[in-house]
């Protein structure tokens, strides 16, 4: 069978942790807890404004966690490292699993879109920038429902943009508010496990498939058939 496939973007095809370099050269040994914090953050203002029907753009999600960061880490970042911050937020890089884990899928006659939390110019320019792009049948933001995943009306917004079904669609991410987000729609999902220490919510709800590399998506798609 083939199916409409719904890629996450940030943490599942495009790698943030790309930024740490740069926060190591700003803040030392700091980089890497406050490069957590700033992720963990980010997706928590995205929560919290879908809950409250406080629409923004997720970019602000992101400059809004990474002045709490600065302050809670006390490090006074200027004006100008901040933008150097947020513009490499736009161009991060790909996971070396990805361009040939979705060339695989598109070949096998798959449907590919990228589904992102992101507007659909942040994400063009990523998998611009990460050459990935043309892989893509089209891209889904949330920005046209004016929420964040997982509210159900992002995945419906989904399959009414694709011409999909609950029944047809897969939801592929690598993090588990997403995966839960989908099954609890009625999608099929595939958690990509992209840590050994990365830990699914305990919910008692699963994702349909887990997965440690994306190249190993398209064999488990013909098995689940």
């Amino acid at each position: 069978m083939k199916y409409t496939l719904a890629f996450d973007v940030y943490g599942t095809l495009i790698n943030t942790s790309g930024i740490y370099d740069s926060l190591k050269s700003m803040i030392g040994a700091h980089a890497k807890p406050f490069m957590d914090d700033w992720r963990n953050k980010q997706l928590e203002y995205s929560f919290r404004r879908g809950l409250m029907d406080k629409y923004t753009d997720f970019s602000i999600c992101t400059k809004d966690s990474l002045e709490y960061c600065c302050q809670m880490y006390g490090i006074d970042l200027n004006k100008k490292q901040k933008e150097a911050l947020m513009d490499e937020y736009t161009i991060l890089p790909a996971f070396p699993d990805v361009k040939a884990a979705l060339k695989n899928l598109k070949e096998s006659g798959h449907r590919l879109f990228a589904f992102s939390n992101g507007s659909e110019k942040a994400v063009r320019k990523l998998l611009t920038t990460a050459r990935i792009v043309d892989l893509f049948d089209g891209i889904v933001s949330v920005e046209n429902v004016q929420s964040f995943k997982p509210n159900p009306l992002v995945y419906a917004h989904f399959n009414k943009e694709t011409s999909s079904t609950k029944t047809n669609s897969w939801l592929i991410s690598s993090n588990p508010f997403d995966v839960i987000g989908a099954v609890s729609f009625g999608m099929y999902s595939a958690w990509i496990r992209r840590t050994k220490d990365s830990i699914f919510d305990p919910w008692g709800i699963e994702p349909t498939l887990i997965i440690n590399e994306l190249t190993e998506l398209s064999l488990r798609l013909e098995t689940k058939d």
